[in-house]
């Protein structure tokens, strides 16, 4: 007969997690096999994705934020191989695409994808589906975002780019860091954005958030992914605990709570019953 973990183990498990635990670390700290931790995993990751998708919807926001992070899945670029690809189904350079709600700091939509317009096209489509009215976006200074941004909101939109100005530092080019940023240029694009608000500051500071809170993101270490799948697991778990479970210190609620999308913090079991309703009944008797 195969073992099931019971509500408390799941519990234990998808709190590691969210606390930025590597599966080996969890692994230790639960004693619950690899194995079944990712399929843990898995089965959450899905369930989050799902429910944010039906979730985050018609949210009226009026500033938004756009940004992507680095990672990698299985090896750097620079060592992938059409052989290697063919193994394993996917390798190299990972970008998450993020945009946020600078008044609820609600994750209105994120993708796992390639850094190219493409991807940054079908990303800003589905932003721009889960918005009910018209808002001021800014992003980086990425090229691509002058394709993807008017593809996805027309001239709907009042739109500007954050450009960083950066110095000639040979130093900053080797490490994790980029060179010393020299100022900053506020491009308007399209409509009439208000200079005041031309800030990537907050979605800036989700990504520190995303660094810290997924192993995966950690720099340096042999935490990274080794498949994509379980990297967009657990990149949805991740925004699920952030906007529902997790309380922000400013607002002193959750993103969702601010954003009405729910009247409650949410718990880890709340979350882990997601995608085993029946689990969360049978603990509760």
């Amino acid at each position: 007969m195969a073992y099931v973990l019971s509500m408390a183990k799941k519990t234990a498990v998808i709190t590691a997690l969210v606390e930025g635990c590597s599966i080996r670390s969890t692994s230790r700290m639960t004693g619950v096999a690899k194995g079944t931790i990712l399929r843990l995993l898995a089965e959450v990751g899905k369930a989050c994705a799902d429910y944010l998708n039906v979730t985050i919807r018609n949210v009226a926001a009026k500033r938004v934020q756009v940004d992507e992070i680095w990672n990698f899945c299985y090896a750097k670029q620079k060592n992938v191989t059409p052989q290697l690809w063919d193994r394993v189904g996917y390798a190299g350079d990972v970008w998450t695409f993020t945009a946020i709600d600078a008044d609820t700091k609600l994750v209105i939509s994120w993708a796992v994808g390639r850094r190219d317009a493409g991807c940054a096209a079908d990303f800003l489509q589905d932003v721009a589906g889960r918005l009910s009215n018209r808002i001021q976006l800014t992003t980086d200074g990425h090229r691509m975002y002058l394709t993807a941004v008017p593809d996805a909101f027309g001239n709907q939109i009042d739109y500007a780019q954050l450009v960083k100005v950066y110095g000639n530092d040979p130093e900053g080019q080797q490490r994790y860091s980029p060179a010393q940023c020299l100022g900053t240029q506020r491009v308007e694009v399209i409509g009439n954005p208000d200079q005041a608000h031309i800030s990537t500051s907050f979605v800036e500071r989700q990504n520190l958030n995303m660094r810290m809170g997924m192993r995966r993101f950690t720099r340096l270490t042999n935490a990274f992914s080794k498949k994509i799948d379980n990297l967009i697991h657990s990149v949805a778990l991740f925004h699920m605990h952030y906007n529902f479970a997790r309380v922000h210190q400013t607002l002193r609620v959750t993103p969702a709570m601010e954003a009405g999308l729910s009247d409650h913090v949410w718990s880890i079991q709340e979350i882990v019953a997601l995608a085993c309703p029946t689990a969360l009944s049978k603990s509760a008797a």
